[in-house]
C-alpha cells in the first residue's frame, strides 16, 4: 500500500476513534478517572477501565506501586478489564495511561501513606472543658446611684468576646474576676480589657459600677469559663496516644461560639435514659458521669471536627479490641454500613445504617455523608439519631469511614456525618493536602 494512503487511513481511524471516545465518555461509559489517588501501605485499589481499545499502563516507581500483582514498570490492559494497584512502600508514584501504546490519555498521582489504623470507639464520655479565657454571655444593668448602666456594654464589649487578659495579667478563673474589679472600683480606676473577636485580639477599657443593692462592684457582664456536656467517642489511636470524638465543634449553649480550649477532660459516662427524637423535635441521650470512673483523657483542640487530645488506653466496653483500617472520602460508598453507640448503661452496640449521598470533598468539609438509621432495634430506642449520639464510628467493609455529627430536625432517622479523614488531620496523626436546606442540629 502507498505509504501517504496508509498514514490518511490511519489517520482517519484515528479521528472516527477519537469521535467514538467522545460519545461514550459524554454517556457516562468512560470513568471519570481522579487526577490523584491516595493508599495507606500495605493496602490496594481497583480501577475500572472501561475503555473501547486495549491501553497499556505504566509506572514510574514499581518499587511503590505493583500493577495487578506485578512489580512491573509496564503493562497492557484489555477492554473492561479492571486495574489493581497494590501498595509497597509510602512515597509518591506516576500512572500512566496510553491507547495504542503511543496516545497519552490521562496520568494519575498514586499517593502512599504509611499505614494507619484506629481502634473504633461508640462509648459514651463525659465532656468537661474549660475555655482559654472568659466567655461573655451577656449584658446586665448595674443600680449605681440611681441609674442603670452595663459598664461592659459601655466598653464596647459584645455577646461572645472572650477576656483574655484584665491589666496584663492573663484569666484563669472565672472567680478572679470578680476581686479584679473591686480593687479597681474601689481605686477608681479604669481595667485594662484585652479580648478576642473572631480570633482577634482588643483592648478597652473598663470602669467597675457599684452596685448599692448587692453592695459590691460589677462590670455588667454575665460572664463563664466552662461547659461539660455528653457526646460519643470516634476512635482512639493507640500507636499515637491520641482519640477523636464528637464529630463537630463545641460551642457555647447562650452565645453559639466556639469555645476555645483552654484545658479539658473526658470521663467516663454512663447512659441513663433516651428521650426519642420525633419529627421537629430531637431526642437526647441523658446520662451521668461515672462516679468510680477515671479520666479518660485531655482535651486539647475544639475543632470543626471535634475535640481530639491524648488518651493513654483503649477504654473500656469497645467492640474491637485490635485497630482497623480507615477509609479515604474516596473509598466511601452509597450503600450499608453500621454505626456503634451506647443506647443503655455503658455496653456499645452495632446498629444498621445506610449510607444514602457521599459528598465529593477534596479538602476538609463538614456534612460529607448523609445515612439514614435503618436498625428497627435503634429506631424502636431513640427513633433514630438523637443529641449525645454525635461521634459515633461509621463502619463500612471493614472500615472506619466517619462519624455520626447531625439530624435532620425534620426526619430524625437521617443525619450528617463527617469523613474519618479530616478528623485524623485535626488529631495531628494524618497528614492531609491542605489544611441541605434543612435544619440542623448536632446529633
Amino acid at each position: 500500500m502507498n505509504p501517504n494512503l496508509r498514514k490518511r487511513l490511519l489517520g482517519l481511524l484515528f479521528a472516527f476513534f477519537f469521535c467514538f471516545l467522545g460519545t461514550s465518555a459524554a454517556e457516562g461509559r468512560l470513568p471519570q478517572l481522579p487526577d490523584e489517588l491516595r493508599l495507606f501501605q500495605g493496602q490496594g485499589r481497583q480501577i475500572h477501565l472501561a475503555l473501547p481499545v486495549q491501553a497499556s499502563v505504566s509506572v514510574d516507581r514499581p518499587d511503590v506501586v505493583m500493577l495487578n500483582g506485578q512489580a512491573v514498570p509496564t503493562m497492557k490492559v484489555s477492554l473492561g478489564d479492571p486495574l489493581n494497584l497494590s501498595s509497597l512502600h509510602s512515597g509518591e508514584a506516576k500512572l500512566r495511561m496510553k491507547l495504542f501504546g503511543q496516545i497519552p490519555l490521562k496520568t494519575v498521582k498514586v499517593n502512599v501513606i504509611p499505614d494507619l489504623k484506629v481502634i473504633p470507639g461508640g462509648q459514651t464520655i463525659g465532656v468537661k472543658v474549660k475555655s482559654a479565657g472568659i466567655l461573655i454571655v451577656g449584658h446586665h444593668q448595674v443600680n449605681d446611684n440611681n441609674r442603670r448602666v452595663s459598664p461592659g456594654e459601655a466598653a464596647g464589649l459584645q455577646v461572645g468576646d472572650l477576656i483574655t487578659h484584665i491589666d496584663g495579667v492573663q484569666l484563669k478563673d472565672v472567680k478572679d474576676v470578680a476581686e479584679i474589679a473591686g480593687k479597681a472600683g474601689k481605686a477608681n480606676k479604669p481595667m485594662k480589657i484585652t479580648y478576642k473577636r473572631s480570633g482577634k485580639s482588643f483592648n478597652t477599657s473598663l470602669t467597675p459600677a457599684f452596685d448599692g443593692q448587692d453592695r459590691a462592684w460589677r462590670m455588667g457582664l454575665y460572664i463563664r469559663d466552662s461547659a461539660a456536656g455528653v457526646g460519643t467517642l470516634t476512635f482512639y489511636a493507640p500507636d499515637q496516644g491520641v482519640y477523636g470524638a464528637l464529630g463537630h465543634i463545641i460551642t457555647d449553649m447562650n452565645t453559639q461560639t466556639p469555645i476555645v480550649v483552654g484545658s479539658g477532660e473526658i470521663l467516663q459516662s454512663s447512659v441513663t435514659s433516651i428521650s426519642k427524637s420525633e419529627s421537629g423535635e430531637p431526642g437526647e441521650k441523658r446520662a451521668h458521669f461515672v462516679k468510680e470512673g477515671k479520666t479518660l483523657g485531655n482535651i486539647e483542640r475544639n475543632t470543626h471536627f471535634g475535640i481530639f487530645g491524648k488518651m493513654g488506653q483503649n477504654p473500656d466496653h469497645s467492640v474491637y479490641q485490635a485497630p482497623i483500617p480507615v477509609a479515604f472520602s474516596d473509598e466511601v460508598k452509597e450503600g450499608p454500613a453500621e454505626i456503634l453507640t451506647v443506647v443503655e448503661g455503658q455496653k456499645v452496640e452495632r446498629f444498621k445504617v445506610e449510607i444514602v449521598h457521599v459528598s465529593k470533598q477534596n479538602a476538609p468539609e463538614t456534612k460529607g455523608i448523609v445515612l439514614r438509621i435503618t436498625d428497627p432495634r435503634l429506631i424502636d430506642k431513640t427513633g433514630g439519631i438523637v443529641q449525645g449520639m454525635s461521634g459515633s464510628p461509621i463502619i463500612q467493609n471493614g472500615k472506619l469511614i466517619g462519624a455520626v455529627t447531625h439530624v435532620f430536625v425534620n426526619d430524625p432517622r437521617s443525619g450528617y456525618g463527617c469523613f474519618i479523614e479530616w478528623m485524623l488531620q485535626d488529631a495531628g496523626i494524618l497528614q492531609g493536602n491542605q489544611s441541605s436546606s434543612q435544619n440542623l442540629k448536632a446529633g
